[in-house]
């Protein structure tokens, strides 16, 4: 691809020399498994956040698993899940034992207001999905989690970096789970994830939950399991969040310059513009979308599908429902590039090319 969709290799020469010496220093110092590195993370990553308690981890969807079982959820139990989410949202809940009840969104893929409606005598629990990286309004729904006495779990994995009210996302729930995934926002150079939470006893229930359920070695106090975040992930990402506010205002930069250049298309349908936004991802909507996407694709620019069948429509999680709004954004949407190893003259290129398909 001419323009890539995304392409890690292009990262700047400084930053793939620091990533380089960090690496350097943690081979040196042989430790290759917590350690200095995870606990200068989990600090960082908590005090940006301004959460008390940031819990690392394998992944991010480990994070939502983990969340599930410091809740006590499990069989008998069921949680209400967006329908339009990556799969692990509603994977982890079956995983539990625990059964999802898909609910619509709204036009842009986050959970439609009136989730309250699929409350039964059996909800434990609700996820609220930040899609794209836009946060769900979480004022109105804590309160009605709070009426209806259920737990809230943030799917937080593409938002790191949003904010809503000065609240960072993640920190509005019992539970916040993020993903540094590569491609995210703040991507590790392989898996990761973390668990944010204002609690204290949920913090140390996790945190036993992620380490075999030994709060030291050898004393096991309850079954556990392996979801250790790799130190060097760590270490790369102590790295990547120096540049974390320079990366965010490129994203800006160029989401601008697609707002700017594709406004006057009829058959083109942008996504709000909104502060508690990280620009994870552009996603644009039309009807021609399969037919844009080749053009795009035939003139050497790449884009994606976030994401091409609902949750409830995979036979696996086959489950009936009103998903109009989600399954509409699932044969509508197409994700155009937007990272900061783009240039904004691509990004101009890629807007052309848009025009000229629509003219």
């Amino acid at each position: 691809m001419k323009i890539p969709f995304l392409d890690l290799s292009r990262m700047d020469q400084a930053l793939q020399s620091a990533l380089k010496d960090k690496f350097a220093k943690v081979l040196e110092e042989g430790r290759f498994s917590f350690g200095e590195e995870v606990l200068t993370f989990e600090k960082r990553v908590g005090d940006r956040l301004k959460s008390p308690h940031a819990i690392s981890c394998a992944n991010g969807t480990d994070a939502l698993e983990l969340a599930l079982r410091a809740l006590t959820i499990g069989p008998g139990d069921e949680v209400i899940v967006p329908a339009m989410t990556w799969v692990s949202t509603a994977e982890v809940v079956l995983m539990v034992g625990a059964k999802p009840i898909f609910w619509d969104t709204d036009g842009w893929g986050l959970l439609r207001a009136d989730w309250e409606k699929a409350i039964t005598s059996k909800t434990k629990a609700v996820i609220p999905v930040h899609l794209y990286g836009k946060m769900v309004p979480m004022a109105k729904l804590m309160a009605k989690a709070k009426k209806a006495n259920i737990a809230v779990i943030e799917d937080a994995a593409q938002a790191f970096g949003a904010f809503q009210d000065g609240k960072a996302t993640g920190t509005w729930g019992d539970v916040g789970c993020l993903s540094f995934y590569p491609t995210k926002n703040l991507g590790a150079l392989g898996e990761a994830g973390m668990c944010l939470t204002n609690l204290k006893d949920l913090a140390e229930q996790i945190r036993l939950l992620s380490n075999h359920g030994q709060l030291q070695r050898d004393e096991h106090t309850l079954v556990g399991r392996n979801s250790r975040i790799d130190t060097l992930q760590a270490a790369f990402m102590n790295v990547l969040l120096e540049r974390f506010d320079e990366f965010q205002g490129k994203r800006k930069k160029l989401a601008e310059i697609y707002w700017e250049e594709l406004a006057e298309i009829k058959e083109l349908t942008l996504p709000p513009k909104a502060e508690d936004s990280n620009l994870h991802l552009f996603v644009i909507q039309t009807e021609k979308r399969d037919l844009l996407k080749e053009f795009l694709q035939s003139n050497g620019v790449g884009t994606a599908i976030h994401y091409p069948t609902i949750v409830p429509d995979i036979p696996v999680y086959q489950q009936e429902g009103d998903f109009s709004n989600a399954r509409k954004l699932s044969q509508n949407g197409l994700s155009l590039p937007l990272n900061p190893w783009l240039e904004e003259k691509e990004v101009m290129e890629v807007c052309g090319l848009v025009r000229e398909f629509f003219e």
